[in-house]
């Protein structure tokens, strides 16, 4: 097999199947699947059904400085293929225990980052756009209540990350991946599932559950590559940039002896908690203000 070849160009469905079939990684895609869906499908219905559960508004002003194209939707619908054909990858180049390792961390990342939603839940202000049917699947199935921190940016990023110390040789793969992992850290921006807060907050959520992999240098060279395309002026793309580094940097600095969800825990806490009767709108109509300590980098 030739290293040219793109990750992007395998079959997802037949990287499933591998993972699946071979010997050493099937022992870990059933837990892992299990994983995922207690940790981000049941435990989001569970919240909505029983309203047991405080849900925030984490919007910040910046959020309207970031148009919404829904041609984005694509991308971001990726994520689960992004990382799956990811793993596949690392099977088929014959690093079977590296596979298994990657599939099983993709399962303990949910669990880690449900240490937050178990306690506390978090959502944004979304168009209710419904011209496409991938929009009106979102809306039917997405509960959107588990904005901080941003699984969608959690596990693109790793997957980047992770293939990268496994695959140090692959260098056309990895560049594939940052500029892919990239891609979709905006789109959940561009199509409105999340806020510029919730990818400060997966960044420092990745600096806790891995270390190694992802220091503050490391989410420093990420966010600096971020909307650099000229979609954005820059000047706003700027704006947006230095506000993800400072609140990451906060988390960071806030997190240090304690338990690595505490500081998630304070921010959500500091911003207006919905009422029952606002919680039970399908929309929510209003933007809330936004907590002093959390403001300055705007």
């Amino acid at each position: 097999m030739e290293k040219i070849e793109k990750i992007s160009s395998l079959s997802a469905k037949n990287c499933i199947f591998s993972l699946f079939w071979d010997k050493i990684t099937s022992k870990v895609c059933l837990p892992c699947i299990r994983k995922i869906f207690y940790n981000f499908f049941f435990r989001q219905y569970k919240a909505k059904l029983l309203q047991n559960t405080p849900v925030v508004n984490v919007d910040h002003v910046l959020d309207d400085k970031i148009p919404f194209l829904p041609e984005k939707v694509n991308v971001y619908l990726g994520f689960i293929a992004f990382w799956i054909r990811t793993a596949g990858f690392l099977l088929k180049i014959g690093l079977k225990k590296e596979a298994s390792d990657f599939v099983a961390s993709i399962g303990k990342l949910y669990a880690f980052a449900a240490e937050v939603y178990a306690k506390h839940m978090s959502t944004t202000k979304r168009p209710r756009y419904l011209k496409t049917l991938r929009f009106a699947l979102i809306h039917a199935l997405d509960p959107h209540l588990m904005c901080i921190p941003s699984l969608h940016v959690m596990v693109v990023a790793f997957a980047y990350e992770k293939f990268a110390v496994s695959a140090p040789d692959f260098e056309s793969q990895k560049k594939e991946l940052k500029d892919g992992a990239l891609a979709i850290t905006e789109s959940v921006l561009y199509v409105k599932q999340h806020s510029v807060n919730c990818v400060a907050a997966a960044f420092y959520a990745l600096s806790r559950f891995d270390k190694a992999l992802f220091p503050p240098r490391e989410v420093e060279e990420l966010t600096a590559r971020l909307f650099t395309d000229g979609t954005i002026p820059e000047q706003d793309a700027l704006l947006i940039r230095e506000h993800i580094l400072t609140l990451y940097r906060k988390f960071f600095s806030d997190g240090q002896g304690h338990s690595w969800e505490k500081p998630l825990l304070d921010f959500l806490a500091a911003c207006r908690i919905n009422r029952r009767k606002a919680y039970q709108k399908k929309e929510l109509k209003s933007l809330p203000p936004i907590p002093e300590e959390f403001s300055s980098a705007v």
